[in-house]
């Protein structure tokens, strides 16, 4: 017996698969700079911000394989809703996770790092609203 799979969505005309497919190339690119700079930058982050290099290293990594599944599932002609809905709980948990560090003290961030967490917390969830939006306009067909 196989496990029940969501179906995909159906190939959609351009203009109502436009904005899931931009949310994932938006996101896509903001996640693949981000961790490139959290990878190869993580010295002077870790100066600016107060967070610990192996924490931008590793979220940076996380990043970028991120960002190719994004555009990966964003290129497909047929994007796939349970994909989607993933990309959605990650980018929820991305938020929370941003959120709950903040609450707990898990870095002593600066000025400026504490700024940083909330913006990118913020876009985030901005990101993650605008694909859910994008995928609730296809299945709506």
């Amino acid at each position: 017996m196989t496990a029940p799979s969501s179906p995909p969505v159906r190939p959609a005309p351009a203009g109502r698969a436009r904005l899931l497919r931009s949310a994932l190339q938006l996101d896509a690119l903001a996640s693949g700079l981000l961790g490139i700079a959290a990878v190869t930058a993580a010295p002077l982050l870790t100066e600016l911000l107060g967070i610990s290099p192996g924490l931008l290293r590793g979220a940076g990594a996380f990043l970028v394989v991120f960002a190719a599944a994004l555009l990966a599932l964003g290129s497909r002609p047929v994007v796939a809703a349970g994909g989607v809905r993933v990309v959605v709980a990650l980018n929820i948990v991305w938020v929370l996770g941003s959120l709950v560090g903040l609450a707990a003290g898990w870095s002593a961030l600066t000025t400026l790092g504490l700024a940083f967490v909330l913006v990118q917390a913020g876009a985030v969830a901005v990101l993650a609203d605008l694909q859910w939006t994008g995928l609730r306009r296809l299945s709506s067909r």
